[in-house]
């Protein structure tokens, strides 16, 4: 399903793949996970995607062929494909251990064709092995919504009382990382929306409020992944003094200005970006460690726009996924 100009819907169409260059794996794709930045991507949210383009970055399949020197994974091999699909590593940032910041980094399914398809070629050293016991539909949300929220998690420090703004594909991973680390959570949903309230308590959440609440006691770090500028002060409001605000999103509305109070008391306010191959190195075995689980609603391939309308309208709890 090709993206050929952004706010027009996908269109399916035959895209005739090269033999693998070195280095390179094509793999069969089984299951694609639906991701609300592949909607940023769509609607013309994030800038100079490739065009025509492939979206698609929570990629589940099997190894097809191999390129000359690629030997990191067996033909017939189950891999998982990230966002992360190429690093200079000759940067700055790459030489310290960021690649997740490398400036000519290159991203699964925004300037690299994705996994809304059948088949895609990538980088096998950007592809990891994925472990036994999950279906490729359970397995796909956890290559981004899981990655990014495990990302964000390890940035809110050995915080006991956990706000998460936004309770849907990451965050309901997140959740059960967290319960399982012994941490308190504190759900903030959109306003009447008790289906959200409903599912965070069943994944294990402390308390469950609106996102224009504040949570019985003070937070020691809240995680935004709605992408709203509007609750940054509202978290900000929310967390102790000495807490963190950290704001998940690859997009976010403006945020509004607010009083300099709310951010005093040595307050932290950061940005979480892509990921790295070491978060999934981390992640994925924590996962199968703490029994993650994700909820998620399954499309046909040639579903994806209703998939994409269907994210943006919230019609659903956890995570959307293509069956390919």
């Amino acid at each position: 399903m090709r993206l050929i100009e952004p706010r027009q819907r996908l269109l399916a169409a035959d895209v005739e793949l090269p033999a693998p260059a070195a280095g390179q794996v094509l793999v069969a794709v089984h299951a694609c996970g639906v991701c609300r930045t592949d909607l940023h991507v769509a609607e013309g949210e994030l800038p100079q995607p490739r065009l025509p383009l492939t979206l698609g970055h929570e990629v589940v399949g099997h190894v097809l062929a191999r390129g000359a020197g690629a030997e990191r994974f067996a033909l017939g091999q189950r891999v998982g494909v990230p966002w992360l699909g190429w690093t200079c590593g000759r940067c700055e940032q790459c030489r310290r251990g960021r690649e997740n910041l490398c400036p000519a980094a290159r991203f699964t399914g925004y300037t690299l064709d994705g996994g809304y398809a059948e088949q895609l070629l990538v980088d096998e050293r950007y592809c990891f092995p994925l472990p036994d016991g999950l279906s490729d539909i359970a397995a796909a949300p956890l290559l981004c919504a899981g990655l990014i929220g495990y990302r964000s998690l390890a940035a809110a420090g050995d915080a006991e009382r956990l706000g998460i703004y936004g309770f849907g594909a990451a965050a309901h991973i997140v959740a059960q990382l967290a319960v399982f680390q012994g941490r308190k959570v504190y759900a903030f949903v959109r306003p009447g929306d008790t289906a959200a309230r409903q599912f965070a308590q069943h994944l294990g959440a402390t308390w469950t409020g609106d996102s224009s609440e504040l949570p019985p006691e003070p937070l020691d770090a809240a995680i935004l992944y709605a992408p709203v500028g509007a609750l940054v002060p509202a978290a900000l409001r929310a967390v102790t003094p000495g807490g963190s605000v950290i704001c998940a999103g690859i997009h976010m509305s403006d945020i509004p200005s607010f009083p300099y109070a709310q951010l005093w008391g040595e307050r932290h306010l950061r940005s979480v970006a892509n990921l790295t191959r070491q978060d999934a190195e981390e992640f994925l075995p924590l996962a199968v460690q703490a029994n993650v689980t994700t909820s998620t609603v399954e499309y046909d391939l040639l579903d994806a726009n209703r998939a994409l309308t269907d994210l943006r309208e919230g019609r659903f709890q956890g995570a959307a996924v293509l069956r390919i």
